[in-house]
């Protein structure tokens, strides 16, 4: 049975919808980095999610072809995740998305190398025909976060959020947001299949001690 990070790491990927603190450890990312609203049709943002992928299956499907990635196993493609932000905000507004900046990204299994990934890059553009030039090998070190499940619509954001920050505040910690440490988000459900009530996000704040 292929390894799923989802259920292997569930306190990472599926809390519960009540906020929780978790210690993240450094993991591996493929990324990439854009700005503007992720709703825009045919804008940066969705492009930015056919070359994320485009990199992870051609990762995951390396077991087939001449280069044999030392160490791998068989695995289910991590979740969607984005890291956001907006200069000179605290967080986010929901209500000016044209003004996000972010950083995309899919996890890669610890077997991944620097060298594997640009083999990837390399394979990808050969065989799609695409230029995935903007695609980076990105490592990111979260550290200490507050947390929770959020459902529904990914405009009702702000109440978890809110639930968050009460929590974290009740249990002496203060929020630790930076041009370092972003509001993130981990995807559980495919928009285009999922009715906005039914959606499933994990909602993530870095904090500190008080």
């Amino acid at each position: 049975m292929a390894f799923d990070f989802k259920k292997e790491y569930r306190e990472f990927y599926l809390p519960k919808n009540k906020p929780s603190i978790v210690l993240v450890p450094a993991m591996n990312f493929i990324a990439v980095r854009g700005k503007g609203d992720p709703n825009q049709e045919d804008g940066d943002y969705k492009q930015a999610i056919g070359l994320l992928y485009g990199i992870a299956f051609t990762i995951k499907m390396s077991k087939m072809g001449d280069h044999q990635i030392d160490g791998y196993f068989d695995y289910v493609v991590p979740p969607l995740e984005g890291f956001w932000w907006q200069d000179g905000i605290m967080g986010v507004d929901y209500a000016h998305k044209e003004q996000f900046n972010w950083i995309s990204v899919i996890r890669l299994p610890g077997f991944v190398t620097k060298a594997d990934f640009d083999w990837a890059v390399e394979e990808a553009t050969r065989k799609k025909k695409t230029d995935f030039s903007n695609v980076e090998f990105w490592t990111y070190d979260e550290g200490l976060c507050v947390q929770c499940m959020h459902l529904g619509a990914y405009d009702d954001e702000p109440a978890t959020v809110d639930l968050m920050h009460r929590f974290m505040d009740e249990q002496g910690y203060a929020l630790d947001i930076s041009d370092q440490r972003m509001h993130h988000e981990i995807y559980l459900s495919d928009v285009r299949k999922t009715s906005p009530e039914k959606l499933r996000a994990v909602v993530r704040h870095p904090i500190r001690e008080k």
